[in-house]
């Protein structure tokens, strides 16, 4: 189907500066993603500037888009049915903001990505790695106390939290940095290989010393599934062989790290208590699992949903469910539309994974990233984690992108 202009581009091919511009700015975004314990961030103001530039050089949609489109407004609405008698309160007024916001820049995200797709995503994708590099080492710096008088900074409750004002979330943004640079240990040159290695060692230490249950289920879960689609798609045998082989290697030096860090006393401690399947906050009935249950018989309650951030009237603490709070926050509205939209994501983003693109690389890491925190979404609550929303706009804009070369090779004599 034909595509869109949403603002008219000065020429039909985008000039070299123009161009260069734009990757920077989104290279820039990537990056400023890390910062985010000040408020507003680097990443707001880098988005919106992007936009900016973007809509008046010019950028495309097209009619597949208002899928996703359609359902992030149709979650928003919900949410803000569900808010319209709470505004007054300007926690929840900002709530709901932001809720708009991560929306948007689902959409952004979407459209940057069905032009200049490889270029794009990667730039993206580079600038991410570079800020979850930052965010890494500022979270190691912060847990040995590298940094005199930065320790309650960049840590909490023994935890590295680095530039992030949650050890959990800094977990969670590390995922598809850790999830790219492992994939180019696996598929890159020597070189290559090498640097990316480096970084990916630096990641994954400051994931474990987040002490994140979710951030480690979601790493491994993340790197088995990045890993079988590299697998699948690979051309040649030799290539699988080598994929086989590297990820061996990668799994049993990630194995003997995590030994040698659990020789020390303070990181066994930790570690063990964290690792542990039952916590306090976990059992019980109005533990996270049987908020989980007794919430679930509320929202058939309330159509309109009883608001959000007033779960917690309720029960001693919020949902801790991505899928649940959509019902709470805004009624059969959004939750009946936030799970169509992120599985919908999902199941379209797998569809296109397979086809043979020159970004196809990149995207796997995407995919991969998006569909184990999806899974993450039904303990955690990701509503207004900005990569999240991220991926999902890059999923969608690479998928379309993709399915418009399968359907050019279908269509070939």
């Amino acid at each position: 189907m034909t595509d869109f202009a949403i603002a008219a581009a000065p020429s039909s091919v985008t000039a070299p500066r123009l161009r260069a511009l734009q990757l920077a700015l989104l290279w820039f975004v990537g990056a400023s993603g890390a910062i985010v314990f000040i408020e507003p961030s680097p990443y707001e103001f880098a988005i919106l500037l992007s936009i900016i530039v973007f809509l008046a050089s010019g950028l495309r949609i097209t009619p597949v888009l208002i899928v996703p489109i359609g359902l992030l407004i149709g979650v928003e609405l919900g949410y803000t049915i569900g808010a319209a008698d709470l505004l007054g309160d300007t926690i929840i007024l900002n709530w709901l903001l932001t809720s708009w916001y991560m929306a948007i820049t689902a959409i952004f995200f979407a459209l940057v990505a069905l032009q200049d797709t490889g270029e794009r995503i990667e730039a993206i994708a580079k600038g991410y790695l570079v800020g979850g590099i930052i965010a890494s080492l500022a979270g190691i710096a912060g847990y040995f106390n590298l940094i005199p008088g930065a320790g309650d900074l960049l840590t909490y409750a023994g935890r590295a939290r680095g530039t992030f004002k949650d050890p959990n979330v800094l977990g969670a943004f590390l995922i598809f940095p850790a999830i790219y640079a492992l994939q180019r240990v696996i598929e890159g040159s020597f070189w290559s290989a090498v640097r990316n290695a480096i970084a990916f060692g630096i990641i994954a230490l400051a994931i474990f010393l987040a002490f994140s249950r979710a951030a480690w289920g979601t790493l491994a879960g993340a790197s088995v599934l990045m890993i079988a689609l590299t697998f699948i798609t690979a051309p040649t045998q030799q290539r699988r062989l080598r994929i086989v082989l590297l990820a061996a290697l990668a799994s049993a030096m990630l194995v003997a790290a995590i030994a040698v860090l659990l020789s020390i006393d303070q990181i066994d401690e930790l570690f063990r208590q964290r690792a542990s399947l039952s916590q306090p906050y976990d059992s019980g009935r109005f533990g996270r699992f049987g908020r989980h249950l007794l919430g679930a018989g509320m929202a058939l309650d309330y159509p309109t949903g009883i608001g959000p951030l007033q779960f917690r009237r309720f029960f001693p603490e919020d949902t801790h469910n991505s899928f649940l709070n959509a019902f709470m926050s805004g009624g059969w509205i959004s939750g009946i539309l936030y799970p169509a939209l992120v599985f919908i994501t999902a199941a379209y983003g797998l569809r296109n994974v397979f086809v043979r693109t020159p970004w196809q690389r990149t995207y796997i890491a995407i995919v991969a990233t998006l569909i184990v925190t999806l899974l993450e979404s039904f303990i955690i609550d990701t509503d207004h984690w900005r990569h999240y929303f991220m991926l999902i706009g890059l999923t969608w804009g690479a998928a379309i992108a993709s399915s418009r070369i399968r359907f050019q090779s279908n269509a070939a004599p």
